[in-house]
């Protein structure tokens, strides 16, 4: 039997891998290698890592971990998990049965993209979510935004530190006019209306075509669609989740145990606003040091 089962191994489950590699813990780590942000290019704003492919980071991640005798990583899905604290087991894809004392779920989410010509083609791309991963690359240019509810709003005042150069694209959200008297005041343009394309070449937006006809240019665009839990593990185990502008996320503590003892979570799967390489490694190094000082007697 493992100490620890990782189900997810991109950058929060690598992190908690390391931990508890480091700690002597025995640890498996499944994952089906389809990271959230296989899309991107480039990884931004990781100390000693910046500017570089995800994929690399997580290869090189991965030899790393080789050093420690007590880490196994195995390239195969979670199809279902049982039992409880200190007694619990994991069946894969593969048939195979695994038993351990703890469990960390760092399978992350899936985003869900609209149905919009052109949009899925150009995510990760000249589509992105989260300016601290992409904004001083296109700093000074003109961003467009994808009024997605109320946090956009709060957005508008966060891309000022990269750009002076914004539209905001309603598509179809009915915004209160007091917002549209700040955005006036800020020097904001709204374009109402439904967006009806994405006009790109090889994933680079040439314009946003509008369901009016109207094409407006843009050369990149922040966008928030919804994202769900990449598996449905945590719904066959009960676990306690919240329901946030951007998707369902796992509670958890501050120790990153969710509502079952001895289950953890880390990355976006407990947090699908994050969007940060960063902040996943915080997470998944945080439940791998809580599962382990957990098992001590």
């Amino acid at each position: 039997m493992d100490d620890v089962i990782i189900i997810g191994g991109s950058f929060a489950g690598l992190a908690a891998a390391l931990q508890l590699g480091r700690a002597r813990r025995r640890v498996t780590v499944l994952d089906t290698g389809l990271p959230r942000n296989r899309f991107a290019g480039h990884s931004h704003g990781l100390l000693g890592h910046d500017h570089k492919p995800p994929l690399d980071i997580l290869a090189e991640a991965r030899k790393q971990l080789a050093r420690y005798p007590a880490v196994r990583l195995v390239n195969a899905r979670a199809d279902s998990i049982s039992g409880a604290i200190d007694d619990f087991s994991v069946l894969t894809g593969d048939g195979e049965s695994l038993g351990a004392r703890r469990l960390i779920l760092s399978y992350g989410v899936a985003d869900q993209m609209p149905d919009v010509p052109g949009f899925a083609e150009s995510w990760g791309t000249s589509i992105v979510p989260c300016p601290y991963c992409d904004g001083f690359e296109v700093a000074d240019q003109h961003w467009g935004l994808v009024w997605s509810g109320p946090p956009s709003h709060n957005y508008v005042r966060l891309y000022h530190d990269w750009t002076d150069t914004l539209t905001v694209f309603a598509d179809g959200h009915d915004i209160a006019p007091d917002i549209r008297a700040d955005l006036a005041r800020r020097n904001i343009p709204v374009i109402d209306g439904r967006i009806a394309e994405i006009a790109q070449h090889r994933g680079h937006i040439t314009t946003v075509n509008l369901e009016s006809g109207r094409n407006a240019g843009v050369d990149i665009l922040f966008a928030h669609p919804r994202n769900k839990p990449s598996a449905s593990l945590h719904e066959s185990l009960g676990l306690a989740t919240v329901d946030t502008p951007f998707g369902i996320a796992l509670k958890v503590d501050e120790r990153r145990e969710t509502s079952m003892p001895g289950i953890y979570a880390a990355g976006d799967l407990a947090n699908p606003a994050m969007n940060s390489v960063t902040t996943a490694i915080s997470q998944g190094a945080t439940a791998g040091i809580s599962a382990q000082q957990s098992m001590l007697v």
